[in-house]
């Protein structure tokens, strides 16, 4: 057994029946590859099919995505400027009311002191002298000198009719309304 060539060939033997083994073993993996290499060029087509129109679709969504989303804002910004322009409207309304509300007040105001006045009776002790306090001191004056008897010269007599000329008139001021006793001021606060 010392022949060197018989051991040469028992290794080459034992050599081939390895690889033949190790051949059998890995034939159910290379069967298993080739079925997955078939599956990754059937996805490969797939994809190189499907893929272009999905990615032109997502970019189409992301397009009309970002229309929306414009017209969305510029809905908001239209909403809020009609808000604007409703309060703003309000706003006014309410001013154009709280005048119409002064209005109105000062016109009754006035309207009950002229019926007041003109429903008053002059028979009343104290009627004359309270309008005559309410006249500006040249007007009573001349009401003074015209009420006594022979007391008004002749010159003055034109003066009853038309009040004076501001050179005839006393030199101290007649009093505002708002100085005089009676004068009721409006309430604006209400």
């Amino acid at each position: 057994m010392t022949d060197p060539l018989f051991w040469l060939g028992l290794s080459f033997l034992l050599v081939a029946v390895s690889l033949i083994l190790v051949l059998l073993a890995a034939l159910p993996a290379l069967q298993a590859v080739a079925r997955a290499a078939r599956s990754v060029e059937k996805l490969a087509d797939t994809l190189s099919r499907e893929f272009p129109p999905t990615l032109e679709a997502i970019r189409l969504t992301g397009m009309e995505i970002s229309d929306l989303t414009d017209d969305v804002t510029e809905g908001v910004q239209s909403a809020n400027h009609a808000v604007k322009q409703v309060e703003e409207g309000i706003g006014s309304a309410k001013k154009q009311a709280k005048s119409a509300q002064i209005t109105t007040r000062s016109v009754m105001t006035g309207m009950k002191a002229a019926w007041k006045s003109f429903t008053r009776k002059s028979d009343r002790p104290g009627a004359t002298r309270r309008s005559r306090d309410r006249l500006p001191p040249w007007q009573r004056q001349l009401l003074d000198l015209r009420d006594r008897p022979g007391s008004m010269p002749e010159s003055y007599s034109s003066y009853s009719e038309t009040p004076p000329t501001q050179r005839d008139r006393p030199s101290d001021r007649s009093p505002r309304p708002e100085e005089s006793p009676d004068f009721d001021p409006p309430d604006r606060n209400r």
